[in-house]
């Protein structure tokens, strides 16, 4: 009887638990085909439009972008909080954090936000548009190989903060040890770990974020190739600001000749193309971060590198279902909406922000 009468109390303060977890989360509620529910059957050709135009014009913003969407995700959930600039009450965002150094693309999240806004004002979300992006990104970069349903309905936060960046963020000179926890943490294990470390066949990297492995330590203890290190240090010593090409197949004739890399896997000459050889780099100990090399100190993860390696079309199938379930990392904060500018949250004057 006590018990029986004790229910309702109960179930009315779970629904409150319930609620309260769900605002927590931004009120998420993803699905695919979210927007063409809502009768807004353009929001993903439109994103799709800019990303290619933008691709056109520059290969590089592809690598670019995926890499912001990574970068967003994983610091508080999907949120756009990446995109915030700085402002008087909050003048060290996400983006001024030290690892995050190099992040661009925002231009094509800012064109895509404006033409949304003038045909669907008030609807669509910041996190939503880089989540698309990136999506578009991968599927153009792979040639189509790579290609997966987005599910949107997420909510843009107000807070961004350059020390959520830094302390939650990998950083390229991480153990495995490292990884595998920094990972765990968002309920990522080792195979995806290797999955999403395949996304450095793209992109660039500047000095700071490789030069651990140009002394003689690394060489000696067989995590760099000789040749290849050598190749990097005539190319940093001749200008430090130089970019290098986070997969050799993407840098110059000259460079690869030095670096004594075989002109053939992969299909030299194509820059940023996103496929297996990273796989192939990684067992070759031609890969520019520490983090990367690391992945061969562990016996699974090491196994998976070869599976991916002899395998791309796996490896393809696998990275289309690692981002879905990047995309669906929650957004952590209490407070959220739609912004009208991505780089800026709508209340410039409230206290969040």
């Amino acid at each position: 009887m006590k018990l029986n009468a004790a229910l309702p109390a109960l179930v009315a303060t779970l629904l409150v638990v319930a609620t309260q977890l769900a605002a927590a989360a931004g009120s998420q509620q993803l699905a695919v085909g979210y927007y063409n529910a809502k009768k807004c059957g353009g929001v993903e050709p439109i994103v799709r439009d800019e990303v290619y135009k933008a691709l056109n014009a520059d290969r590089s913003k592809g690598a670019a972008l995926v890499r912001l969407f990574f970068h967003d995700c994983w610091v508080k959930g999907c949120d756009g909080s990446v995109l915030l600039d700085a402002s008087p009450k909050n003048p060290y965002p996400e983006k001024a954090a030290g690892s995050n150094i190099g992040l661009r693309g925002f231009d094509v999240i800012d064109r895509i936000k404006s033409r949304l806004e003038s045909v669907y004002p008030g609807v669509v979300s910041c996190s939503d548009i880089l989540a698309f992006a990136a999506r578009d990104a991968t599927r153009y970069l792979s040639d189509g190989h790579i290609d997966y349903a987005v599910p949107s309905g997420r909510r843009d936060a107000v807070v961004s903060r350059a020390k959520d960046a830094d302390d939650t963020l990998p950083g390229s000179t991480f153990s495995f040890a490292d990884l595998k926890k920094n990972f765990a943490k968002k309920s990522f294990d080792v195979e995806e770990l290797v999955v999403l470390s395949g996304a450095h066949s793209i992109g660039s990297a500047h000095y700071p974020s490789f030069k651990d492995r140009l002394g003689a330590a690394p060489a000696a203890a067989g995590e760099i190739d000789g040749r290849y290190q050598a190749a990097l240090r005539n190319a940093v010593a001749r200008d430090r600001s130089r970019l290098v090409a986070n997969d050799i197949r993407d840098e110059s004739y000259a460079f690869k000749k030095d670096a004594g890399y075989p002109m053939v896997a992969g299909g030299y000459g194509r820059r940023d193309y996103l496929n297996n050889t990273y796989y192939h780099n990684a067992l070759d100990n031609r890969v520019l971060f520490r983090s990367d090399w690391a992945l061969r100190t562990d016996g699974f993860a090491l196994g998976k590198l070869k599976e991916y390696r002899d395998k791309p079309m796996e490896w393809d199938s696998d990275f289309a279902d690692a981002m879905v379930k990047l995309s669906k990392l929650p957004g952590e904060g209490k407070d959220f909406e739609i912004r009208k500018k991505c780089s800026a949250v709508n209340n410039p004057a409230g206290g969040h922000y």
